[in-house]
């Protein structure tokens, strides 16, 4: 399977191996309870890059992210982080390296924004390391880049969703890993708030130099800003590289099964998702049920 090819770390960026992607899937049998979601499945995410994990609901983008994040252990195969089994290492170093924003957060009762987010600073702390000015300024910068300063005092049960999720980002931006991973993080957000977070998770990536591996459900979202695409359908990789090379008609309806046309996009040239008129799709579910009452009815003669 081809990966992109791993950038120089800097020294906060260090790896075991320079040749080796910092996180990877090798072979991974992912499952819940006796529901297997995916089989022999291997994806390495290339360092310095913001990849986007696309496909129709249920094909296992979630529980991928998942397993990456440690949350969910392979029942065959591994997830190496730095070389090394995630499993295996202690909690605070995953913690140091690896934030997560999960799809579905609950806050404890009665804490504020400010408190949350400050939560995210905890991986930092230790015996002879207590809260520092450091910490006050991260948290301070995490809550003004995701717009929520004016909310610190707030208690987190009292904002809406959207508001919620722009704390829940805050809390793992102040974790200051160079690796970051989130979950449909445009959840609840609307459009304006969706191009906000996206913005900042390209800010993250340009500027700073994270790794980003993000799940998202608008195909025209992932293409416009991921470096790297993975299209799953039914837990296997289809397709994966630069979005300008492997978003097309023929993909998208691969791995959604929607007819479409796939369009330079006017602002930025990545390809654009145009998807056909109702009539157009309407046409092809008709020719498909033909096809499907004409194969059942030959096997029935």
């Amino acid at each position: 399977m081809s990966a992109g090819t791993g950038h120089r770390s800097g020294p906060n960026n260090r790896r075991s191996n320079s040749n080796v992607n910092r996180l990877t899937a090798e072979n991974v049998t992912l499952a819940y309870d006796q529901r297997v979601i995916a089989e022999k499945l291997s994806v390495e995410i290339p360092d310095n890059s913001f990849t986007v994990i696309v496909g129709p609901n249920a094909c296992g983008k979630s529980t991928l992210l998942r397993a990456l994040s440690r949350m969910l252990r392979p029942s065959q195969g591994r997830v190496l982080l730095d070389g090394s089994v995630i499993q295996s290492m202690p909690a605070k170093q995953v913690a140091r390296t690896l934030g997560l924003l999960p799809q579905s957060s609950i806050a404890p009762d009665g804490i504020t924004v400010g408190d949350l987010v400050g939560r995210g600073r905890y991986p930092h702390q230790g015996i002879l390391r207590q809260w520092s000015t450091e910490d006050e300024r991260v948290v301070q910068e995490s809550m003004a880049r995701t717009g929520i300063s004016e909310l610190a005092d707030r208690y987190v049960d009292e904002l809406s969703g959207g508001q919620r999720q722009r704390v829940w980002i805050a809390m793992a931006l102040a974790q200051q890993t160079p690796l970051l991973l989130l979950d449909e993080p445009t959840t609840y957000l609307d459009i304006q708030h969706q191009i906000d977070v996206l913005d900042l998770c390209a800010e993250l990536h340009e500027e700073q130099g994270r790794t980003l591996v993000a799940v998202l459900h608008d195909l025209n979202h992932a293409a416009r800003y991921a470096t790297h695409l993975i299209a799953l359908r039914e837990g296997q990789v289809i397709a994966e590289g630069a979005p300008k090379d492997i978003v097309t008609a023929d993909l998208v309806e691969r791995v959604f099964g929607l007819r479409c046309q796939v369009i330079d996009d006017p602002e930025t040239g990545t390809p654009l998702v145009v998807p056909a008129a109702r009539k157009g799709r309407t046409k092809q579910v008709n020719e498909q049920v033909t096809e499907q009452a004409k194969a059942v009815a030959t096997g029935a003669s």
